[in-house]
Parts: structure tokens; C-alpha cells; sequence
């Protein structure tokens, strides 16, 4: 079982989020990131929703360095 994560640095905001989440299954960070969308960034819980989040997730752990460009 490989790590994965979503990283919203990646993703330019009003708010500047920092947060990055990991799991040990495609599922647990599925419903933490759609937990985090819809509580932080207001987003509604759909299909589409979900689709998209699950689009973004990269393996390993995410850097420690922000991964959006300067």
C-alpha cells in the first residue's frame, strides 16, 4: 500500500491554503480532502467534486517546500 496526498499549495486562492493531506488509501483521502473542500473552500459535495479531487492526488508524501512556482 503506497502513500498518496493532495496538496492545495498547489492551487493558487484568496486564502493562501497550505494544507497538504495524505492517507494509505485512495478512499480515506478522498473523504478528508472532499471533508476539506466543502468546510474550508465552500465547495458542495458531488460526483464532479470528487472526481476532480480524485484527479489531483500524487503518490509518496508531499514536499515540504510549496510546489507552486514563485
Amino acid at each position: 500500500m503506497a502513500r498518496k496526498y493532495i496538496d492545495c499549495r498547489e492551487f493558487p486562492s484568496e486564502m493562501n491554503c497550505t494544507v497538504a493531506i495524505s492517507a494509505d488509501s485512495d478512499a480515506e483521502l478522498l473523504e478528508a480532502a472532499v471533508q476539506h473542500a466543502v468546510s474550508v473552500h465552500h465547495h458542495a459535495d458531488s460526483q464532479e467534486l470528487r472526481a476532480r479531487l480524485g484527479k489531483l492526488f500524487h503518490d509518496g508524501s508531499p514536499p515540504l517546500a510549496s510546489p507552486r512556482a514563485a
